[in-house]
């Protein structure tokens, strides 16, 4: 896909700034980066802690693809992040229906155009004690199936440890080491004769957190949870900051634990 010259220009700022500061923070080892395919594709990471973004996007940016990602229509409010995201041909995610259809849209032009997308699954960040995948949405599943185009799934560990999950504080020493590992691209041209009625769009969807949560469980070296957190079995909101409903306190978990607003209680969420 060939970047507009405003684009590629912020682009080349911004990795000058990001890269030098990712590469004090954390050593990397990035795996599968050779399976990325030549065209447009979707990549569905794992989310668990605000910075994935730059994680993610510094990987694909050094692998000559640059990043599109669907963000929170809030951060194009934010003064200079709003320019930047702008800017970058970054894409709002809205709430409403006909909003959530001009996000996909946007998102199937890039595809279309030989780009690469990035779609978190979760929507948010992982409501998982142990920071396992959670149960996932249909966004990445629909637009693979309604454009064609294969899902990368990929999963990283180490990021959270520099930056954990709602901290308000980078933990630069001892060093860490960021890993990312890519998979197989993922071929969801079986749904493709099928109605897109949520019975498809979820079936698709498991095999896309089946698939990251099989690399992340790879990159951790242990067996991940029988079944995938499920935010709304746990009276956990689905959307934005952790929160339990009824409740007007965000927290977070510590992994291992199993009780919501535990490491918020502790200084840890905010």
């Amino acid at each position: 896909m060939k970047e507009p010259a405003k684009s590629r220009a912020t682009f080349v700022l911004l990795a000058g700034i990001a890269r030098p500061l990712m590469n004090i923070l954390m050593a990397k080892k990035w795996e599968g980066t050779e399976k990325l395919p030549r065209g447009g594709f979707i990549a569905a990471p794992n989310h668990c802690t605000e910075i994935d973004p730059i994680v993610i996007g510094h990987m694909l940016y050094n692998q000559k693809r640059p990043p599109h990602f669907l963000a929170k229509a809030g951060l194009f409010k934010v003064p200079v992040i709003g320019s930047l995201l702008r800017a970058t041909r970054q894409i709002p995610v809205e709430r409403s229906t006909a909003g959530a259809n001009r996000s996909l849209q946007a998102a199937q032009e890039v595809v279309d155009a030989g780009g690469a997308i990035i779609i978190y699954p979760e929507g948010t960040l992982t409501r998982d004690p142990a920071l396992w995948p959670m149960k996932g949405h249909t966004g990445a599943a629909r637009l693979a199936i309604q454009t064609g185009a294969p899902v990368v799934p990929m999963a990283h560990w180490g990021a959270h440890e520099v930056f954990p999950r709602y901290a308000k504080r980078f933990h630069i020493f001892p060093r860490k080491t960021s890993r990312i590992l890519v998979g197989e691209p993922l071929d969801l041209s079986r749904f493709a004769d099928r109605p897109l009625d949520r019975s498809t769009l979820n079936e698709a969807t498991d095999l896309i957190m089946d698939a990251i949560t099989k690399l992340l469980a790879e990159l951790r070296g242990e067996e991940p949870p029988a079944e995938r957190w499920d935010p709304a079995a746990h009276n956990q909101s689905k959307q934005g900051r952790f929160q339990a409903r009824g409740t007007d306190k965000p927290g977070t978990d510590k992994p291992g634990t199993d009780k919501p607003g535990k490491a918020a209680a502790k200084g840890e969420g905010k």
